[in-house]
């Protein structure tokens, strides 16, 4: 059968060279970064320098304060759930991640059958003005679908509001820059572009309109408690860095070539959002009458690691709430994998995939057939 075919990046990224040598060269710096000694003054420039990289990936060298936190989950729920404490409500776009659709007091606000965020209905939800903050993922995690952020920017900022992006599939893919979205703060998560598992950060613009989560020390600016982990930030700036050079046309042309495959070799797929702007690296791909988890399964047995959409809820073989929003039919959303790519895929993986996908479409279709 030959070695795995890993395609499910959008989950997790393999750990990049690079990031594996930051990780090990941390540990040498051992000391506190809160400690005023000659190590912890060593652990702490690490730290700072992790800081001016990552930061500058997002265009925020200088501007607002960036935080590290465990991941995107710590970061979207530090910002909700500090404005979940005063007054307003918290409004969130209906294909956010869970990270923010389960924080209490979440309103939805609907998105079109191409996934992206209906303008016309957060204005006019805006209007009401009890508004807080609108959290809004600058490109989501199962469709690759890009959203209209700047554009939704202007009328939340029209209004007094805050606007939160959860930047996290799209930092190392496409450009992103706090300028030019004109957020208020955003959240990034590492093992997404080949760092380790458990690191993140949250840009804050006006720091002091976000209580922190954590209390009990004076990490960060005393805006999130605990000694920082200090690998994993070296590990995180060292896979912006690597994630930050590399082309993203690689990736979509490799994208482009399997939906295409894909669509000759069953003329029924059907790739979700096509016709949006998309991230270079995730497809959806329908295949009526074969479920997503037998697809899965089918793919994994041969070799293959693909999703049947977030990792976070895969595992229960749930329909997607992202589909369910866009209003694709249950036959649809039930029968739709995401196939995700990275800085490991090559045109072999892509192949591979084919090879095993195409089998179990030509099996579907041959049970099928009176």
């Amino acid at each position: 059968m030959g070695p795995r075919v890993y395609l499910d990046h959008a989950a997790t990224s393999p750990l990049r060279p690079a990031s594996r040598a930051a990780i090990l060269e941390s540990s040498d710096f051992f000391g506190n970064p809160s400690s005023v000694h000659a190590e912890g003054r060593a652990g702490r420039a690490m730290l700072e320098a992790a800081r001016r990289v990552i930061g500058a990936a997002i265009g925020a060298a200088g501007a607002g304060e960036l935080v590290f936190t465990s991941g995107a989950t710590e970061a979207n729920a530090t910002v909700l759930s500090s404005h979940a404490r005063q007054a307003g409500v918290i409004l969130a776009s209906s294909v956010e991640h869970p990270s923010i659709l389960a924080q209490p007091g979440v309103e939805t606000v609907p998105v079109d059958a191409l996934g992206r965020l209906d303008l016309a209905a957060l204005e006019a939800r805006l209007a009401r003005g009890d508004v807080a903050i609108v959290a809004l993922m600058l490109a989501n995690n199962e469709t690759g679908v890009v959203q209209p952020v700047a554009d939704a920017a202007r009328l939340v900022h029209a209004t007094g509001a805050r606007l939160h992006v959860d930047a996290v599939q799209a930092l190392g893919r496409i450009a992103v820059d706090i300028d030019a979205l004109g957020c208020d703060s955003l959240a990034l998560s590492a093992h997404k572009l080949g760092g380790p598992k458990g690191s993140g950060a949250l840009w804050l613009r006006d720091p002091d309109a976000t209580a922190p989560l954590l209390h009990g020390g004076g990490q960060e600016g005393r805006r999130r408690a605990g000694t920082e982990n200090a690998a994993g930030i070296a590990g995180f700036a060292a896979a912006v860095t690597a994630a930050t050079a590399e082309a993203p046309t690689r990736l979509a042309a490799l994208r482009l070539a399997l939906e295409a495959d894909a669509r000759a070799i069953a003329p029924d797929a059907v790739v979700v959002a096509e016709a949006a702007e998309r991230l270079p690296h995730i497809a959806a791909i329908a295949l009526p009458g074969v479920p997503a988890a037998t697809q899965v399964m089918a793919l994994d047995l041969a070799g293959i690691a693909v999703s049947a959409g977030a990792a976070c809820s895969s595992g229960k073989v749930a329909r997607s709430h992202v589909l369910d929003a866009m209003g694709a039919p249950a036959a649809l959303a039930d029968c739709t994998i995401r196939v995700s790519l990275g800085w490991t895929t090559t045109d072999a993986d892509i192949a591979r995939f084919l090879d095993a996908w195409g089998a179990l479409a030509r099996r579907h279709r041959r049970e099928a057939t009176p």
